[in-house]
């Protein structure tokens, strides 16, 4: 039998079920710890789940079950309560025996068994274009820390950043950084307003001025604006004629400026989301998608099995027959390939790559953008149950209780690295987390700077910084508390910790399960709370030996389970404050 009470009672309900019911053996057993402690430490909704088919009360039958229940010494207390659920209570040494199991694991503590299942996450594949801003961070933090409990929970977890190094938006980059060089030697040249303004551009040119001099600016003001409309007649057509008149006079030169301005700010974004404690498996380029073929593939094979039709000289896919609400172009009238061929193929390459289970991690405002891609999938004879993708809502900056100014003048947004130098890296992964990822989320600059119980990241470090002083104070050998006496722990405090304590495991298989890593951030203010106010109503150092081992023993266990869910959402775990 296992030796997590939950399982525990699993088994010994169905013992009692195939005694009352044994053509009902199969039938799901459900155990849910109760939101008052009144109620017990586990409730099961069994004998209401039999009732229909056995045409019977469920209460009768909940205290049918009971009376065939195997005996345990697990189990101090059933009782039948409501309707017909099954409440029970576990014994003191059966709640206390997660203190040894925590100590006995240490940074395993809560850790599932590997089943072998791949998991492929994808987040973050921001347009390497400019820096990362606070939208980026909260894709970045959720998708790391849901990274760190799929793999904590037992999947084996491959992270993912798709580059977009090839289309329009960089060849608009490679076109902005030129121009900035230009006007450096004094070719002047209006700058597009639709192309990209940040200071971070002429920083750029400026280092292609330092290292290339003037290699680059052997044209004329008119050369580059040779035959593109004007901006007001036509301001996109206007960018490309000048994109089409940069890759003419620069000939192989544009390819360098072009490599010049991705490798940049791929850099840039790779070492913003380090210094993040976010990191990657794989960097996987949309480019590589073009020049392996497999876009054409993906396309050609769509043709071949029926789901493409020619109109006005394009290429579309029948979207709408997969629930889309317009079917979609994948290649121009030009011959050039849309962002959605190489969608299809870069997740067609997914599966290609054996994954069980693929996730990415979009914003909210790409939700139109799901069905299309799974009825590509689903086009292609893949099934597209294996994707599942969840949406992030962008993050809203508060000070002062007003909101913060998300964007300059220049329309340059605050960037992640700007607010991970205001708040500190820790309440940034914490703050991210601490709300589903599809809800508004509400950023607090001021809370999050604050050290103050309200501050939830400092009331959970401060917790695990307590713990430190108190097993610091008592000088002793860690290894020792293995042989405490778990039996002194028996005031309700303490076993409201070790109930705590117990659940973590669960949590932890619940947030793999949802995607929802913001249930570990619930899960550790829980936890903290109860120990603040342990902390606060009992002596830990007391003098009687055996009791203060016990309490050492728990206090330790605490610490570790801290630690161990502080690290799944990339937050450190200070030893003082």
């Amino acid at each position: 039998m296992s030796a997590d009470p939950k399982t525990q009672l699993a088994d010994l309900l169905r013992a009692a079920l195939i005694s009352v019911a044994p053509d009902q053996a199969e039938t799901p057993i459900n155990l849910e710890r109760p939101k008052q402690a009144g109620h017990g430490d586990f409730a099961s909704n069994l004998a209401l789940q039999l009732a229909k088919p056995l045409k019977r009360n469920p209460r009768e039958l909940a205290a049918l079950l009971m009376a065939e229940l195997p005996k345990s010494p697990l189990v101090a207390k059933t009782e039948v309560a409501g309707a017909g659920f099954i409440n029970f209570t576990l014994a003191s040494d059966a709640k206390t025996a997660v203190v040894a199991a925590v100590l006995g694991a240490g940074e395993a503590f809560g850790r599932g068994v590997k089943a072998g299942v791949k998991v492929q996450v994808e987040f973050v594949s921001a347009n390497p274009t400019g820096p990362l801003h606070v939208g980026h961070g909260r894709g970045a933090a959720y998708g790391a820390s849901l990274a760190d409990v799929l793999d904590f929970a037992g999947f084996d977890v491959t992270r993912e950043y798709y580059i977009n190094d090839a289309g329009r938006q960089m060849d608009i980059l490679a076109l902005s950084t030129w121009l900035r060089y230009l006007d450096l030697f004094g070719i002047a040249i209006a700058f597009p307003p639709n192309a990209y303004q940040g200071d971070y551009v002429k920083d750029m040119a400026a280092q292609i001025k330092t290292g290339h001099a003037d290699r680059f600016a052997q044209v004329t003001a008119a050369d580059v604006l040779a035959g593109a409309p004007s901006v007001e007649a036509d301001k996109e057509g206007h960018l490309d004629a000048l994109i089409a008149n940069a890759k003419r006079l620069l000939g192989p030169d544009y390819a360098w400026v072009h490599g010049f301005a991705l490798n940049e700010q791929l850099g840039d974004g790779r070492e913003d989301l380090k210094e993040f404690g976010v990191t990657f498996d794989m960097w996987f380029s949309e480019r590589s998608l073009f020049d392996t073929g497999l876009v054409e593939k993906a396309v050609a094979e769509l043709e071949a099995r029926g789901h493409l039709y020619e109109q006005d000289g394009a290429k579309w896919f029948r979207s709408t027959a997969f629930g889309d609400e317009k079917d979609r172009v994948v290649q121009r009238e030009n011959g050039l390939y849309t962002y959605f061929a190489s969608d299809i193929a870069y997740h067609a390459n997914k599966y290609e790559r054996g994954f069980d289970r693929i996730i990415d991690i979009w914003g909210a405002d790409h939700h139109g953008y799901i069905p299309r891609v799974k009825g590509a999938l689903m086009a292609l004879g893949l099934p597209p149950e294996k994707l599942d993708v969840a949406l992030v809502q962008f993050a809203v900056l508060y000070r002062d209780g007003q909101k913060a100014a998300m964007s300059t003048r220049s329309g340059e947004f605050v960037t992640l690295r700007e607010l991970r130098n205001e708040v500190g890296n820790d309440a940034c992964r914490f703050f991210y987390v601490l709300r589903k990822a599809d809800q508004h989320l509400d950023f607090d600059l001021d809370l999050a700077k604050s050290q103050s119980n309200e501050n939830p990241v400092y009331y959970i470090q401060y917790a695990h910084a307590r713990l430190c002083s108190v097993l610091g104070q008592w000088n002793g050998v860690l290894a020792d508390l293995a042989d405490a006496d778990l039996g002194r722990l028996d005031n309700e405090r303490e076993l409201a910790l070790c109930a705590r304590l117990t659940a973590f495991p669960e949590v932890v298989q619940s947030a793999a399960s949802d995607y929802a890593p913001h249930q570990i951030a619930f899960y550790l203010k829980d936890l903290a709370g109860e120990f603040h106010s342990y902390y606060n109503a009992e002596r830990m150092l007391v003098d009687d030996e055996g009791l203060k081992l016990a309490r050492l023993a728990l206090a330790a266990a605490v610490r570790q389970v801290i630690r161990n869910g502080l690290a799944l959402l990339g937050v450190s775990a200070p030893d003082s404050m």
